[in-house]
């Protein structure tokens, strides 16, 4: 059980190297902005470049990945995000430096897939989210605490050098991953690449990917515009943002471990569940926002009702896709990464249109609703589906 842990930890140390490196550099827009000569808007470049490789780099590595063993995949993954980090971080222009964010955008999406599938391969039956869980919460942490101190190592000594320290985590991980997680290999030998297309065309897969991309995007509607709404209506100052998101942080932290609870006793009941919970929540931020002790809880509560999804959907997908789960788990975050230019893109509409800066709540209220359709729907047609099955004899 303890080896169990450790290798688990080790996962996590990949996953928080992950969440770091692609957080921290929304916080040191001005100096990545002011080092490289151009302006805030194009840096912002920086932080699409990496949600970019995300989407080309799940599939296309996993593919790729899919030839080798489990632990070596997670190795040649991390090794290659560390890498990627070092380069942007003595990259002389800004071109090299978003090609760097591209390259470490690459590796993400496949390294959360297969880490999934080995983190679960390694818990019992019914303690396979949880595990998941566990290397999950690698993420929530960086937001915690990778984020803030890699923000203010860099406003102290130079964005490079946080892109640096993410690199060298990013190469420990993959060391320690060699050390200690053990060589797990697939039940019926190396899945066939044409195996992990045709699970995506499963039902289970394309409709969990679907109520990913509207759940994420319930997330990014209301968390893109977090801080103007805790400035301009909550009036807390702007240098409490810091510590409010950190806070944020440690909603998704307990919610990663709720949702794998749920998720380990009922999927899809945990996933209409936590929807419906994410939509009473996003319309009480509107209120919520009125006063600065109620948008503290609300917001926190928000954090736990949306990151409690990750761990169902996960489970869901990776059963959904039978033997051939590679393609389907990488591309579960491929589908966060479009939810999150979905729900910000959304939320952005909602206040040029005039609705006021709370009113990207109300959209992820909708969005969560419709997250909940979907997966109501999935349900109904999949019980209808095991009834017409015919009893073996």
């Amino acid at each position: 059980m303890r080896s169990v842990r450790v290798a688990l930890l080790a996962l996590a140390l990949g996953a928080f190297a992950l969440g770091t490196g692609e957080f921290t550099v929304m916080g040191l827009l001005p100096e990545v902005a002011g080092d490289l000569q151009v302006s805030i808007p194009e840096a912002g470049h920086l932080v699409s470049a990496y949600a970019i490789g995300v989407v080309v780099g799940a599939p296309l590595l996993i593919a790729a990945a899919t030839r080798l063993p489990r632990r070596r995949a997670l190795i040649v993954l991390i090794g290659l995000y560390g890498v990627a980090h070092l380069l942007s971080a003595v990259a002389p222009g800004y071109h090299l430096v978003m090609l760097g964010r591209f390259l470490s955008g690459l590796p993400h999406g496949a390294y959360f897939g297969i880490a999934a599938i080995v983190a679960g391969s390694l818990a019992a039956p019914d303690r396979r989210a949880r595990a998941m869980a566990m290397m999950f919460a690698g993420l929530t942490v960086a937001n915690i605490v990778g984020v803030p101190l890699s923000t203010l190592l860099g406003q102290l000594v130079g964005w490079r050098w946080t892109f640096a320290t993410v690199g060298v985590i990013g190469l420990a991980a993959a060391v320690l991953i060699r050390c200690v997680v053990p060589d797990v290999r697939p039940e019926g030998g190396r899945p066939r690449l044409a195996d992990e297309l045709r699970a995506l065309t499963r039902r289970p897969v394309w409709l969990t990917l679907l109520i990913a991309v509207l759940g994420g995007a319930t997330l990014f509607a209301s968390y893109s515009y977090v801080a103007p709404m805790l400035t301009d209506v909550a009036g807390y100052p702007a240098a409490a943002i810091t510590l409010l998101l950190a806070m944020f942080g440690v909603g998704m932290t307990v919610g990663n471990a709720l949702g794998a609870r749920l998720a380990d006793i009922d999927p899809m009941r945990a996933i209409r569940g936590v929807l419906a919970a994410d939509a009473v929540v996003a319309l009480a931020l509107v209120p919520a926002m009125r006063h600065p002790v109620s948008a503290a809880i609300v917001l926190f509560l928000f954090a736990v009702t949306t990151f409690s999804l990750i761990p169902s959907a996960q489970l869901r997908i990776i059963d959904g896709a039978a033997g051939a789960p590679h393609m389907a788990a990488g591309s579960m975050h491929a589908a966060f990464n479009l939810a999150n230019a979905l729900g910000a893109w959304l939320g952005g509409v909602a206040i040029a249109l005039g609705f006021g800066l709370t009113s990207p709540n109300v959209v992820a209220a909708l969005l969560a609703l419709a997250g909940f359709g979907v997966a109501t729907v999935s349900a109904v047609v999949e019980r209808r589906s095991a009834r017409r099955e015919p009893v073996a004899a």
